[in-house]
């Protein structure tokens, strides 16, 4: 009796097996699937009245995902027999899929639905594949983006089939696929009307009883566009795929390498060793603490947080039918873009009904980009922009069950829009204010009911930045917040939850990467040295770049604000005096007004470093090491997460890893900054803190924290195994 699979033969003497793994909302690939797998394969090898196979899903979720995390989990802990035992336990995939292939009998594979990283390995072993055409249906090999490689075959089957650029193209970006797309990739073999793949599946496997041997155990095989060391074609790929990859990954990520290695040497292998040859790069590449690290945030609490990991339990489910959208400029008419795409109906009120159709208009030309990718039919776009209702009047707001404010980043113009919004709609209403610096609880004081007022921070463009910070006030309660998590669940976005303080989490530790390379301009660092150290670190660019992404002039008006509400406690910085030079005595905002710390040719071309720097921050006599300056830009941001752990702002590693990475770009490959602490090991930690506090001074000071858990050898999350 098997678990996960279910095990019928017809009169035709065509077995199906559909899989349905209990206990899981979507197939996934665990101990019991492959004890079922290897358990059908005997028994039809042994049964001279099974003629074919077909392989189905039971699940209306979809055909089949990946390896089951838990799962992965117990490859890692074996009984201490090191990188050999790991790569056996890790072979036993590809060992199955293997004897699929080679059973002697025509297998087909009938996908509707999502069918992702070892689910499409699993159809890729098969000799027949066909999906059911439904849009929505994605189909690929996505592990290098959660550090991982193919561990089922995806590594030598999927070049076999579509040739080695289109499959490094596919498999190194974890780019998906549509089902035409497959079609045309030669990934698939047939494209049917959705939901009668599993009929023409069937049909295939009566109609080809001989067709049980795949293309690369065939005499005479090559693969699609040529292979080999001594193949130009061949050569030429891995020529332009390395230094892309490289440029790419800054050498942090161990997963992409793998797989070019992988590919490389195994289709010059047949597939027997070739098989081999990727289970040895996967391995190696999972027992690396960095692809623990990368899935544990990337993949299983990022899906913890979105299923509501934070919300509470005991309040009723409280979705927004109808949301008040105060401010329509670029944040507010994000807001009302997504939400209206989620089906509620907006409200987008603003001072002047000009500046309210504006915040419309921006939604109209997203959701006409949309449209002109295909992603969207002219009607639902119609119908989606219908839901979007400009306002002046106050009163316009009736009937609201959410609001959320993005108003000017003033404290009295949000106290004035909180309160005629309350006259409106009465204080049992749930208030979101969308602020990126301004503590919760002083906003909510404008509230009367302040248990029902709290902080709901999105990032810019909303409707592609992933994450939306959550702040918890003094007095904000579950009922808020259960309003606010359903609100991001129904924009599809990922919450994390902190506790209120003056920048928050995110806006308060990204500050710190900006920061310390303003602070090494000011000291004479050279400013090419700092922005490459800072894509070398894993960030998306340079601090300085980021910041004339963001805004020159806004840094210097954040630190103002600050500089002016905590008074004799401000401590400031030479980040400061450049922020003030550059803006107030150079006019050089950022990006916006085309002159910052980079030059924006007008004509389009590419931005460049402003010569004018070294003038008006002299180069120092002697640099620092290339090191020395990454150190600095990775430590100062450590540094600042740890003292919001301490402090309270943060209650869980998890919201630290997942805002760090999906709100300021923290490099990915390390999991987050608490899963890089434990990888660094905390009392390695601690003493480059204390090192370079002794060169740079007290902000890079330990917390006690983080002093007390390397003394006790504690971690942030518990330790493997």
């Amino acid at each position: 009796m098997t678990q996960s699979i279910r095990y019928d033969i017809d009169a035709d003497g065509i077995a199906t097996l559909t899989i349905d793994v209990p206990g899981q909302s979507m197939n996934v690939i665990g101990a019991p699937f492959l004890s079922d797998l290897g358990l059908l394969l005997d028994r039809i090898a042994n049964d001279a009245t099974v003629k074919g196979i077909v392989i189905a899903s039971g699940k209306p979720s979809g055909f089949m995902a990946g390896m089951d995390l838990k799962a992965m989990e117990a490859l890692l802990t074996g009984d201490g027999d090191g990188l050999g035992g790991l790569f056996e336990r890790v072979f036993d995939l590809n060992r199955l899929l293997r004897r699929l292939e080679t059973c002697g009998k025509p297998v087909a594979c009938a996908i509707e639905g999502a069918c992702l990283g070892g689910g499409f390995e699993l159809a890729l072993a098969c000799h027949y594949r066909v999906a059911g055409d439904d849009p929505k249906t994605q189909l690929g090999l996505p592990e290098c983006l959660l550090g991982l490689i193919p561990g089922g075959g995806g590594t030598q089957r999927m070049p076999r089939l579509t040739g080695v650029q289109t499959a490094l193209t596919h498999m190194l970006q974890g780019k998906l696929f549509r089902p035409a797309d497959g079609l045309a990739l030669k990934l698939l073999d047939a494209v049917v009307p959705a939901g009668t793949a599993l009929a023409a599946a069937r049909a295939w496997v009566m109609a080809n009883p001989d067709a049980h041997t795949q293309p690369w155990d065939r005499k005479g095989f090559k693969v699609p566009g040529g292979a080999g060391a001594m193949n130009p074609a061949f050569v030429q790929n891995f020529i332009g795929a390395v230094p892309m990859m490289v440029k790419q990954t800054q050498h942090n990520i161990h997963g992409p390498a793998a797989l070019l290695s992988a590919v490389y040497e195994g289709l010059q292998l047949p597939m027997d060793r070739a098989i081999r040859v990727e289970s040895k790069y996967f391995a190696k590449v999972l027992a690396n603490p960095q692809a623990r690290s990368m899935v544990r945030t990337l993949f299983v609490n990022k899906q913890a947080a979105e299923r509501g990991a934070r919300r509470p339990a005991t309040v009723a489910p409280a979705p927004t039918a109808k949301l008040a959208m105060l401010g329509a400029g670029m944040m507010g008419a994000g807001i009302a873009t997504v939400a209206a795409q989620a089906g509620m109906e907006v409200v987008l009120l603003d001072r002047d009904l000009a500046a309210a159709e504006k915040g419309k208009a921006h939604a109209q030309t997203e959701l006409a980009a949309r449209v002109a990718k295909g992603g969207l039919t002219e009607e639902k776009a119609a119908q989606t922009l219908a839901r979007i209702l400009p306002a002046t009047d106050f009163a316009a707001l009736a009937g609201s069950d959410f609001v959320i404010e993005a108003v000017f980043e003033d404290p009295g113009i949000k106290a004035e829009v909180t309160r005629k919004v309350e006259a409106v709609l009465g204080p049992d209403t749930i208030f979101g204010s969308n602020t990126s610096t301004l503590p919760i609880g002083t906003l909510a004081g404008a509230w009367s009911k302040p248990e029902n007022f709290i902080g709901i921070h999105f990032f810019s463009p909303v409707e592609r930045m992933p994450l939306v910070e959550v702040i918890l006030g003094p007095k904000t309660g579950e009922r808020a917040l259960a309003k606010a998590l359903d609100f991001i669940a129904q924009i599809r976005k990922t919450p994390i939850v902190v506790n209120d303080s003056r920048g928050f989490y995110t806006s308060r530790c990204f500050a710190t990467y900006v920061g310390e390379g303003t602070t090494m301009l000011a000291e004479g660092i050279n400013p090419a040295l700092i922005e490459n150290m800072g894509r070398q670190l894993g960030m998306p660019v340079g601090p300085l770049a980021v910041s004339d992404e963001v805004s020159i002039q806004l840094g210097l008006k954040v630190m103002q604000a600050t500089r002016e509400a905590m008074g004799p406690a401000y401590r400031p910085s030479a980040a400061d005096q450049v922020l003030e030079k550059m803006v107030m005595d150079l006019d050089r905002r950022g990006r916006k007004n085309g002159r910052g710390y980079y030059d924006y040719p007008a004509d389009g071309g590419s931005k460049r470093l402003w010569p004018g720097l070294t003038q008006h921050f002299h180069p120092a006599a002697e640099q620092p090491s290339a090191e020395e300056v990454r150190e600095r830009l990775l430590y100062r941001q450590l540094i600042e997460c740890a003292r919001c752990m301490e402090e309270g702002v943060l209650s869980a590693p998890e919201d630290g890893d997942i805002g760090a990475i999906f709100g300021w770009g923290f490099a990915a490959h390390t999991g987050g900054p608490f899963s890089h602490m434990d990888n660094l090991g905390l009392e390695n930690v601690v003493r480059t803190l204390d090192r370079l506090a002794g060169i740079h001074g007290d902000r890079f000071t330990p917390t006690t924290q983080l002093r007390e858990m390397a003394a006790s050898g504690r971690r942030f999350y518990p330790a493997p195994g």
